[in-house]
């Protein structure tokens, strides 16, 4: 019967109930283990050196020094009196020291090089205006290199050496994919002590400083002058950023570093590459953000796009496109704002036709057009205003309007036959002042409309208030160049 019980026991054990708690027990295990793994992976994750990476990539990576002759000076202007008791000693001072002779001055800066014949790339900067450049390999090998082709704009050049030997080189990483957080490595000479690495994270995304094109990466990784044009490697090896500036009040690294990225660096290497110089895409506009009050006056339901100020001849007066026009795609992808739109057309190909949808009168239209070549975009000159002699004024929305006179227009300097309203006076304490109007700014149009008389305004602004709008869309010019302006006409 013992034996019997001791079965019987066994039995019991191995009931279901009793194997699920056996598989429970098995699966918390094996969790176990993989959050253990998981935990190890994510340790993984913030390097412990950085020592492998370097050794990789240090030899692509170059010192560069310039050298440019500095014209001499014409010596101390010394305006000494005639017949003054010091006209001799400073005479004779001259004398002994004759006009400064022509030195060379020499600048320093980093580089790294993209290909295996010799190609390498730097910041403009550092090379700009450079009789000779040198660059010196971190075997401590030195070549003399030429300028293939600069770009100011994005402040990229590439260079070119003539080596006897296939050349350790980078490739480029795709900077879209860098995230804020991400672990990314500097190399360069800084301040001319030679080879050097640092190390941080992306502080921060699509950053600009002051040019159309800018895509800053921000990184805390140190930067210090003579790092310009060295490369930041994410943690594959790849170039996602040629470092450019810093932000620092002391001209030394304060953990706020600027690199432009390598999605951008890209396109502008290889039109240098293979044509020496930029070709970026040219549209043919004047264009602002659209503001909420803007995108009120006109009935558009998003402030997004690029409102349209002016259309000087080129590719988009020849396709149609209006003053007023709102861009809200470009080539099928949405406008979100100016800076987009301008990225985007110059990264398109010089002569391809795209399509642009514009809003315009309550409705979108579709215009298909023929991109020209920006570098060779005539730039329009500006007139210069005069002081404004009010003639026939009326008080209207903060400021004192006066019809275009022949008096007016000679002093404004406006083209033969223009017409608007001229701002002769305008209230301080007004919403007009705070929104950037002046005297000797022409308004051209409200709602849209082009303006002649200021009873043309007095219509255009009871049209706006009979439709219930808040605000009403005006064309301003200063000086030739025209810009949007949304004034309040809400009746109190």
């Amino acid at each position: 019967m013992g034996v019997n019980h001791s079965s019987a026991n066994a039995v019991v054990l191995a009931t279901p109930h009793a194997r699920g708690a056996a598989l429970r027990a098995f699966w918390l295990g094996l969790l176990a283990t993989a959050m253990t793994l998981m935990l190890a992976l994510q340790a993984q994750a913030r390097p412990d050196s950085f020592a492998e990476l370097a050794e990789d990539i240090s030899d692509s990576v170059v010192n560069i020094t310039t050298s440019t002759v500095v014209a001499g000076s014409d010596g101390p202007n010394l305006n000494i009196p005639e017949g003054s008791p010091f006209e001799d000693f400073f005479r004779e001072f001259q004398d002994r020291n004759p006009n400064e002779r022509a030195r060379r001055s020499s600048a320093l800066g980093s580089g790294f090089v993209i290909s295996e014949d010799g190609f390498i790339v730097t910041n403009n900067h550092v090379i700009e205006s450079a009789d000779e450049i040198f660059i010196e390999f971190f075997s401590g090998e030195e070549l003399q290199a030429e300028v293939v082709g600069t770009d100011p704009n994005t402040d990229i050049a590439l260079l070119k050496v003539e080596a006897d030997k296939p050349l350790p080189f980078v490739s480029f990483g795709n900077s879209d994919t860098a995230r804020v957080g991400d672990w990314v490595v500097a190399m360069g000479n800084p301040l001319g002590q030679g080879f050097s690495v640092s190390a941080g994270i992306v502080s921060a995304r699509n950053r600009a400083l002051s040019g159309s094109y800018d895509d800053y990466i921000q990184t805390d990784a140190a930067i210090n002058r003579g790092n310009s044009g060295g490369p930041l490697f994410n943690m594959d090896g790849e170039v996602i950023g040629v470092n450019t500036a810093i932000l620092s009040p002391n001209g030394g690294s304060i953990g706020i570093g600027f690199s432009m990225a390598s999605n951008v660096v890209t396109r502008v290497v290889d039109q240098l590459r293979e044509f020496g110089e930029t070709r970026r895409g040219w549209l043919g506009v004047r264009i602002q953000d659209v503001t909420e009050d803007v995108a009120e006056a006109i009935g558009l339901e998003n402030t997004a796009g690029a409102l349209v100020t002016d259309v000087p001849a080129g590719p988009a007066l020849d396709a149609g496109m209006l003053q007023g026009d709102v861009i809200v795609t470009f080539d099928g992808v949405e406008v979100a704002d100016t800076r987009g739109l301008v990225r985007q057309v110059g990264n398109t190909e010089v002569g391809k036709t795209v399509r642009v949808v514009v809003f315009r009168d309550g409705k979108t239209a579709t215009l298909k057009i023929t991109l020209g070549r920006r570098e060779e975009a005539e730039a329009i000159p500006a007139a210069q205003p005069g002081p404004a002699d009010p003639m026939e004024p009326k008080e209207m929305l903060g400021m004192t309007l006066s019809p275009v006179t022949p008096e007016l227009s000679a002093e404004l300097q406006l083209k033969k036959g223009a017409t608007g309203l001229v701002v002769v006076g305008v209230d301080e304490a007004t919403e007009a002042f705070e929104k950037g109007l002046r005297m000797g700014d022409l308004i051209t149009e409200a709602g849209q409309q082009k303006l002649e008389r200021i009873a043309d305004l007095v219509e255009r602004v009871e049209e706006a208030q009979e439709a219930g709008r808040k605000s009403l869309l005006l064309l301003v010019r200063r000086a030739g160049e025209p810009r949007f302006v949304a004034l309040s006409v809400a009746e109190e």
